[in-house]
This record gives C-alpha cells, structure tokens and sequence, in this order.
C-alpha cells in the first residue's frame, strides 16, 4: 500500500530540542518519514531514515533529499564550540547551508530554532551571528518561514552550562514579575519549544513570512493543541 503523510527532515536532532521534535514526528501519524541528520547514528525506528554524515558533507549528502518540512534545531555555544569561528560554523554555516540545500529540492516551509535578540548588527557576537542566518535564510524566500525566538532553554542537556545552570535556578524567582513584553525573556523547556514546533507545523500558513514567535506565541500554539 502507498502510505500518505508528510515527510520532515531535522538537523540537530541529538539536541535538546531537536532530539523531542524528532519523537513527535516519528509517533504521529501525520508523517511517513522523518530523516534525521546526525554524525552519529540515532536509535532506529520503522518511519526513520537516518542519514550519517560529516556536517562538512552536507551539499553531497543532501543533494536529492526532499522534504514538506525541515526543522533546523543546531545550537551551540561558544564554549562548548571552543573557538567563534567553530561557533559559527555550527550556527551559521551548516544551518543555512541546511536550508538552501533544502529549498533548492522543493521544501515548503522551514522552522528555525534562533534566539531571543537575534539581530544582524548586534554587539553580541551570539546574537549577531543568529540574527544574520535569520537574514539569510529569510532571503532564500521559502514559502513559509517559521522563527521560533526563545530565550532560556530549560531541561536535560548532555553537558552542564554553568552560566545557563545558574540562571535557570534564578530565573523562576523573577518570572513572576515577567509581563508584557518583557515575558519574552521567560525561559522555556525545551520540551515546550519542540511540542510548539510540532505545532505550528501542522497550522495553516500565517500570512506573513517569516512568522515570529515568542514565549507566549509557543505557549499559545501548546495550549491550542493539534486541530
């Protein structure tokens, strides 16, 4: 029989993120196929096609991949990266590269795991460099463009980030006092943000593109459910 349903493409699935939009994808029924790109092979399943790759392969690898939809979820730090230029390669190159490769086959709509203060001009080498694949992937003018904005992500990483250990630990005392527009800055699990992610996947197209959203767009899209 000719199974019907979309099929996603993810990179960064290893991640926090990523790792919970993958096993949503893979347990619905709306989706035949998730292929998931990683360094190293990821645990098998009937709709999973993973392809293992060097990241520095991904033009060859991905030549005649087609997908409904890509999620990019890849993220680092600078630390864990070590050096800037390491950085950037992670969260710029293989993520717009990503996504151009992806467009050129056809993919509708793209969803981007950025950051809260994304912005090309930045003073905040981070921020700048999300705020320039924005940009970017922007102008390769997908027909739908989805920009998730979080600030803090909150659950289970592999590695333990000091900084964002501490601040998760101060944060629930003052987001309380997080409204209006400064509830942006409420940090999110990623659970929430991968579950949102789904979501807005499976919502008719806004009429604007790229569609933005914060902390109170992901926790509305949750809270509306799957229709």
């Amino acid at each position: 029989e000719i199974m019907s349903g979309k099929t996603a493409i993810i990179i960064g699935a290893t991640g926090m993120v990523g790792k919970q939009v993958l096993a949503h994808l893979l347990a619905s029924s709306v989706y035949k196929q998730g292929i998931a790109v990683t360094r190293k092979p990821i645990a098998p399943h009937a709709k999973l096609k993973n392809l293992v790759i060097d990241f520095d392969k991904l033009t060859s690898a991905l030549k005649d991949v087609k997908a409904d939809e890509a999620f990019c979820c890849l993220g680092t730090t600078i630390k864990q990266a070590g050096t800037k230029t390491a950085f950037h390669k992670v969260d710029y190159t293989y993520s717009f590269e990503f996504a151009y490769l992806l467009k050129q086959n056809g993919c509708q709509h793209f969803l981007l795991v950025s950051a809260l203060g994304a912005f090309p001009k930045s003073l905040v080498f981070y921020s700048r460099v999300k705020g320039l694949l924005e940009k970017d992937i922007t102008a390769l003018n997908f027909s739908r463009l989805s920009i998730i904005r979080p600030s803090l992500l909150l659950g289970e990483r592999e590695e333990n980030r000091l900084g964002e250990n501490l601040a998760s630990r101060f944060f629930p005392l003052v987001s309380p006092f997080l409204r209006g527009g400064l509830r942006a800055v409420q940090p999110i699990h990623g659970k929430d943000v991968a579950q949102a992610m789904f979501n807005i996947a499976q919502l008719p197209a806004e009429d604007e593109s790229p569609t933005f959203y914060y902390y109170d767009d992901l926790m509305d899209v949750i809270a509306q459910g799957v229709h």
